[in-house]
């Protein structure tokens, strides 16, 4: 392993990290970039949900007060139905289309709220809505990594406290990551190779989060909601630029 895979490592640990002790998901948005120039894509994206884990476990802890069984089952029990399902096409979905379709609506969705001065404030809940955000949050995180992101999106629709959001939004992503984790170690893909680049990305990952967390805490309501949108717009970004760049290389 020379110095530059290394540091490639190193960096999309903090970064990774950093996003998801913010926010509560993004580990693999913004980790990606990084590590897909320094291994594989299938590593990568396996060291992406390991990691997610690891930072989901530290991030889960600063709401802990805040969690609520019911909510969660909502969006949960669709959302390991995606997750199955996305399991059993996964060789047969064209991965590339899904992600730029996952970077469109990012970027449509944050980039409507990003430059209005009000910010959502829905009140009412519908069932068939969290039903049908966690399934498509399983589904994405089963295929592509990024289970967080759809959930992310309802949540920043309402007018809720940010350890509101967060509560829901971390234990979604680490049970349905868990699961994806899960099926990848039943399906034989994880080696001593991936258990390496994990344990040197693992303190960068913790130093990130922890870093992330810190900002969180000094964050008030309205701000973190604001952030979220401002996150899910960059996100979106990050993605669609990843995915053109890849494509343009290897046309």
């Amino acid at each position: 392993m020379g110095g530059e895979v290394i540091v490639l490592i190193i960096a999309g640990a903090f970064a990774g990290g950093f996003a998801n002790g913010l926010a509560g998901f993004g580990t693999g948005l913004f980790a990606l970039g990084w590590w897909l120039a320094a291994m594989p894509p299938l590593d990568a994206v396996i060291t992406v949900v390991i990691l997610s884990l690891v930072g989901g476990v530290q991030g889960l802890y600063a709401v802990r007060n805040s969690f609520d069984f019911g909510e969660q089952l909502r969006f949960l029990l669709p959302a390991l139905i995606g997750v199955m399902l996305g399991y059993l096409f996964l060789d047969a979905v064209n991965i590339i289309m899904l992600k730029l379709l996952v970077a469109s609506l990012l970027i449509l969705f944050g980039g409507f709220f990003t430059f209005r001065k009000t910010l959502p404030k829905l009140t009412k809940r519908y069932l068939a809505a969290d039903v049908f955000v966690g399934f498509v949050g399983g589904l994405f995180g089963m295929m592509a990594g990024m289970s967080g992101a759809i959930l992310t999106m309802g949540c920043s629709l309402y007018d809720w406290s940010k350890a509101r959001r967060r509560a829901l939004v971390q234990p979604f992503n680490m049970i349905v990551l868990g699961a994806v984790l899960a099926l990848m170690i039943w399906r034989g893909v994880i080696d001593s190779r991936i258990w390496l680049i994990v344990a040197l990305a693992l303190p960068f990952s913790v130093i990130g989060t922890q870093t992330g967390i810190f900002v969180f805490r000094r964050l008030n309501d309205r701000q973190f909601q604001r952030l979220l949108i401002w996150l899910i717009f960059f996100s979106g970004l990050v993605l669609l630029g990843r995915e053109l760049i890849a494509n343009m290389s290897s046309a």
